[in-house]
């Protein structure tokens, strides 16, 4: 199975990211979609999956939850959008993961690249894929592209888009 995993859209879609994501089987989106628009795009390109985020308006928390868990290729996945960082995790992640723990949490927010294992909760993988709008504190617009399979993530990539002050100048 292959993902396209962005967060943090703001409600600008680069066009590119539909090529870097050509061959994947679902696109994850971690929150602040921003533009309802976006989702009706995503929906028509590939099997979609998405949380609102903060910015999100009630047309798209009517469709994405906060929270959404899931299996993916037997890996039981966490996609939200506010998570913290391992093992920095917000109170409501904190308490869910003392309750359960998913193989790989998702999250957005922060719109700082990371992927990193939980070294108090093997094996727990944690992954943000930055920041793919044009809004934000971020410097590279960035995405992730991974495969999953026999329960194990592999090729994880990062794909960056370009700056985003350069983008946001020429606009």
């Amino acid at each position: 199975m292959k993902i396209g995993l962005l967060s943090d859209t703001h409600g600008w879609l680069d066009p590119k990211i539909f090529d870097h994501f050509e061959k994947c089987d679902e696109v994850w989106h971690a929150g602040d979609i921003g533009d309802p628009e976006l989702l009706t795009a995503f929906d028509r390109f590939k099997h979609f999956r998405a949380v609102s985020g903060n910015i999100d308006d009630h047309t798209t928390r009517e469709k994405y939850p906060v929270f959404h868990a899931f299996e993916c290729e037997q890996l039981h996945i966490w996609l939200t959008h506010i998570t913290g960082y391992p093992p920095l995790y917000t109170p409501e992640i904190g308490i869910k993961l003392s309750q359960k723990q998913p193989d790989i949490l998702v999250g957005g927010h922060s719109h700082i690249l990371r992927v990193m294992h939980d070294i108090k909760r093997p094996p727990l993988l944690y992954l943000n894929p930055g920041a793919a709008g044009r809004h934000g504190a971020h410097h590279m617009r960035t995405l992730l592209r991974f495969e999953i399979n026999e329960k194990k993530i592999h090729n994880i990539e990062v794909i960056e888009l370009g700056p985003r002050a350069t983008l946001a100048a020429s606009l």
